[in-house]
C-alpha cells in the first residue's frame, strides 16, 4: 500500500480520463496507491474539495490558503478556516507558508496568513501543512512562535537544507518529497532524503505539477508517487515494500492519530 500525501485532485486536466477522476483515481489504486489526500490552495478550492471527497472512501482533504496568489485576496479569517476544518473529510490545514522564491514582496500577508492558519490548526487539533521556499528562518521562527508541536504537520514538498528538515523534526513535524528527488539537478535534496529518518517522511507528487523522471514534462499524477517512493528506496539503500509501509504507517499516524 502507498499514499499520495498531497495532490491537488481539482487541478487535474482530466482530458486522457474521459473527463472521469474516478478513472485516474483507479489508475493509481492498480498500482497500489491506495489514499490521496488531496490539497486545497485557497477558500474556493477547500470547499470543492470537501464536496469531491464526499464521493470517495480513499480521498481525504486539507483546507487553507496559499501562499502564492495572483490577486492577494484578503487574509482568511480563523474563524472561516475553523468552520471549513471541522468538516469530517478534512484531516489538515494548509497549505500554508512562506514563499520568497516567487513572491517576496507579500511577505508581510503570507506570515499573517500563515499564522492564522496554525492558530486554526492549533484551535481543531489538527495537523497542518507547510509549503516553504527561501524563507527558511521565518519559517521555523513562526513554527516555534504559533505551531501546535502535540498535533505538527508536514513540510511539503521539501527542497531546503538539512539543518531546516533537522529542525522541523525536532518539533514532531514530518519531512515530504516530491518527484523533485528524481530530478538530475537535485543531487543536493537526495542528500537531505538520505539524512531524514524515514519515520519521519512522507511521500507524495504535488500533482498535477513536478511529476518525477521518467514522467517529467508531463502532467504529474497521483500514480507516480510509484516512482517518487522508488527513488527514496534507492537513495536510502533500503526495499521499496519498506519505503511504502513505513511512509503509509507514518501518514496515518499523522492524519489519523
Amino acid at each position: 500500500m502507498l499514499v499520495d500525501s498531497h495532490c491537488h485532485l481539482d487541478h487535474l486536466d482530466l482530458a486522457k480520463y474521459q473527463s472521469d477522476l474516478s478513472s485516474l483515481l483507479q489508475a493509481a489504486r492498480e498500482r497500489g496507491v491506495e489514499y490521496f489526500l488531496s490539497v486545497g490552495v485557497d477558500l474556493s478550492s477547500s470547499k470543492r474539495l470537501i464536496a469531491l471527497a464526499s464521493e470517495y472512501e480513499d480521498v481525504n482533504v486539507s483546507v487553507g490558503v496559499h501562499p502564492l496568489q495572483e490577486r492577494r485576496p484578503p487574509i482568511p479569517e480563523i474563524s472561516e478556516l475553523i468552520e471549513l476544518g471541522s468538516h469530517d473529510s478534512v484531516v489538515a490545514i494548509g497549505e500554508t507558508g512562506l514563499d520568497n522564491y516567487y513572491d517576496s514582496d507579500s511577505s508581510e500577508w503570507q506570515q499573517e496568513s500563515f499564522i492564522r492558519h496554525l492558530k486554526a490548526a492549533s484551535e481543531l487539533e489538527k495537523p497542518v501543512i507547510i509549503h516553504t521556499r527561501e524563507a527558511k528562518e521565518e519559517t521555523l521562527s513562526i513554527m516555534r512562535g504559533h505551531a501546535d508541536t502535540k498535533n505538527a504537520g508536514v513540510l511539503h514538498c521539501f527542497t531546503e537544507s538539512w539543518e531546516m528538515a533537522s529542525a522541523a523534526i525536532d518539533m514532531n513535524f514530518y519531512i515530504s518529497f516530491s518527484g523533485i528527488i528524481t530530478f538530475r539537478n537535485a543531487s543536493t535534496l537526495r542528500e537531505v532524503v538520505k539524512n531524514v529518518p524515514l519515520e519521519r517522511m512522507l511521500v507524495e507528487t504535488d500533482a498535477p505539477w513536478l511529476a518525477p523522471v521518467p514522467h517529467r514534462g508531463k502532467q504529474n499524477e497521483p500514480q507516480y508517487v510509484v516512482e517518487v517512493a522508488k527513488a527514496v528506496a534507492k537513495i536510502k539503500d533500503i526495499s521499496y515494500e519498506e519505503v511504502s509501509e513505513v511512509t503509509t504507517a507514518n501518514f496515518k499516524q499523522l492524519f489519523f492519530g
